[in-house]
């Protein structure tokens, strides 16, 4: 089954109260210049902050903001409009409104709609530092990605208080990235099943009890403050293996790189940036019984980073001095205690997909390698569809093409069956 795609896409966007209720005219400016078609509900404090004209103007729609509208409601209004949207979206989606979500409260429109609903949302958390931080709102945002509730920030940084941290609404462009992948990912569009429903009748969740981790996207090692050495990852198929351990019932620590993914529901997401930053949070989130390196970790990093932008001058290019990165699947492959008793690699290869795959394997000490071809004129990298082959000693299976999270499924089962076997 295929996404869907934005250009194409019925999107419902919630707006509620804050400062930054204004970024929600750019989001729905970038949506409608890329196709999608945006229906806008406002709360009153919304209202407070921006023009309900102006969303209008912007969606080519009328605002919606009455619960109680006797037209609207003589048409079940909040039912039609929850379920007619391919995707749900609240952007800011303040402390309030988050609390209201987490415990099924339905005082306005923009609430009850939100629990009539079928379809998943997408929200982007803004707030004070200190409100997002609170013990409360960290319970709430638990419930929602338990529920299945996609996140999209918040960002570190100034906040129209003048206090800095966690808390800023991501930015419009983050924002529709984040639509863009939930879309492209039917699973994602409607409201999960319970963890281990997707078996068969009386069968227990294969992974349930078991610690899952899973590394995801590129890495960025810095050369100064502005540039860095990346690649093209997208962390697709990384954020698709988190979700299938998580339906298989496994508690995930899913460690990313900078990617513009929403985590999947009821996984513990790590964002970090740099090789070694990606290392030291996979080893604090040991043991585990299932490792899988999913990330296109980069081999090199520069040896000395400027802490000044590098100008360009009459000496013509810097010459950068590149250090070997540790190699994470090695690392722990290889520990002498309190190893996974599944390591499992990932092999991006040019050329020779198979012998690169069998040597590394070998060198690294892993249990299987994912090998896939990200040779030119491929898709791998950002494409919603993988062709791969499973490598272990005892020889090599190819699949066939499929999405990227069917294989994400098929390869939780094979590792499920490898840990009920005790290999």
């Amino acid at each position: 089954m295929s996404g869907i795609a934005l250009s194409s896409a019925r999107l419902l966007l919630i707006i509620s109260g804050g400062v930054s209720a204004y970024k929600s005219l750019e989001l729905i400016r970038r949506l409608r210049e890329r196709g999608a078609r945006v229906r806008v509900i406002m709360t009153a404090a919304a209202k407070q902050f921006i023009a309900p004209l102006s969303a209008a103007a912007l969606s080519g729609d009328r605002v919606y903001d009455d619960l109680f509208s006797l037209t609207d409601e003589a048409e079940m209004g909040h039912i039609e409009m929850s379920r007619a949207a391919d995707l749900i979206v609240v952007a800011p989606a303040t402390a309030d409104l988050l609390a209201r979500m987490a415990h099924g409260l339905a005082n306005d429109l923009a609430s009850t709609t939100l629990l009539a609903t079928d379809k998943v949302a997408l929200v982007a958390p803004a707030m004070n530092v200190r409100m997002w931080v609170h013990p409360a709102t960290r319970r709430n945002v638990a419930i929602l990605r338990a529920q299945g509730v996609l996140f999209c920030g918040p960002d570190d940084g100034e906040m129209a208080c003048g206090e800095f941290g966690p808390g800023r609404m991501a930015e419009p462009l983050a924002i529709v990235a984040a639509i863009e992948a939930a879309l492209a990912q039917p699973t994602l569009l409607n409201l999960p099943i319970a963890v281990g429903e997707n078996a068969s009748a009386g069968e227990a969740a294969p992974l349930a009890g078991r610690h899952v981790i899973v590394t995801a996207g590129p890495t960025r090692e810095p050369i100064d403050p502005v540039r860095y050495i990346g690649n093209r990852s997208s962390g697709l198929q990384g954020y698709a293996i988190g979700q299938a351990a998580r339906e298989a019932g496994a508690r995930v620590t899913l460690v990313s790189g900078p990617v513009a993914l929403a985590a999947p529901s009821g996984v513990e997401l790590l964002r970090v940036e740099a090789a070694q930053d990606m290392l030291s949070a996979v080893t604090r989130a040991l043991p585990a019984e299932i490792f899988i390196g999913a990330a296109a970790v980069a081999d090199w990093r520069v040896e000395q980073v400027d802490q000044k932008k590098i100008k360009k001058n009459a000496a013509g290019p810097p010459v950068l001095k590149l250090v070997e990165n540790p190699d994470i699947v090695s690392t722990l492959a290889h520990m002498s205690s309190g190893r996974p008793r599944l390591v499992v690699g990932f092999a991006a290869e040019t050329e020779n997909l198979v012998e690169n795959a069998r040597q590394k394997l070998l060198r690294k000490g892993c249990d299987f390698i994912v090998a896939n071809s990200v040779a030119a004129g491929t898709t791998t990298f950002g494409g919603a569809s993988n062709t791969v082959q499973i490598v272990t000693r005892d020889g090599v299976e190819p699949w066939p093409q499929m999405s990227k999270l069917d294989v994400a499924r098929r390869l939780v089962r094979l590792l499920a069956q490898s840990l009920d076997n005790h290999i």
